[in-house]
């Protein structure tokens, strides 16, 4: 077992609070969770990929992240009309491994999305690299590894 500063239990709750503020709308809060040179991944085909020399589904650093985030609650993310309504739920939280400052955190998602009256099921793994500034744990990186990443994924303009 890893001996970590951050407990589990407080891993969770972050990450629980991380995923109500997506299914709630709370873009600008969810942005808050995460550091200023942060990196969002959703890689595509394959996990361990590297994302700067292949295509991922999404490569975002803080800046694309507050644009995703404008477009959204301005109603100019066209792939957006309807809003999409949806459901994380998370298990299987581990702490993987601590590295200086961070820790690194694997979660097991199952995400569902209501749009225009039709669900789609997304589950996969999550990892999330957390390090706390001051006295707020924060995300400095979150890779999504979609099941079905390499498969048609049709529209991923909501957040995972």
């Amino acid at each position: 077992m890893i001996k970590t500063r951050m407990d589990l239990q407080q891993i969770e709750a972050f990450l629980y609070k991380e995923v109500r503020y997506i299914n709630d709308e709370r873009f600008e809060e969810w942005l808050t969770l995460f550091t200023r040179d942060c990196r969002y991944w959703i890689p595509c085909n394959e996990n361990d990929i590297d994302p700067e020399t292949h295509v991922s589904i999404i490569y975002d650093d803080r800046k694309r992240l507050e644009e995703r985030i404008w477009r959204l609650q301005t109603g100019l993310a066209y792939g957006q009309q309807p809003k999409s309504k949806t459901r994380h739920l998370i298990t299987n939280v581990e702490i993987l491994e601590e590295v200086g400052e961070k820790v690194i955190v694997s979660s097991n998602f199952l995400l569902v999305e209501l749009r225009r009256g039709e669900q789609t099921i997304f589950t996969g793994r999550n990892e999330h690299h957390l390090l706390m500034e001051g006295n707020d744990l924060k995300i400095s990186f979150k890779k999504v590894e979609l099941i079905n990443n390499n498969e048609p994924l049709g529209n991923l303009s909501f957040i995972l």
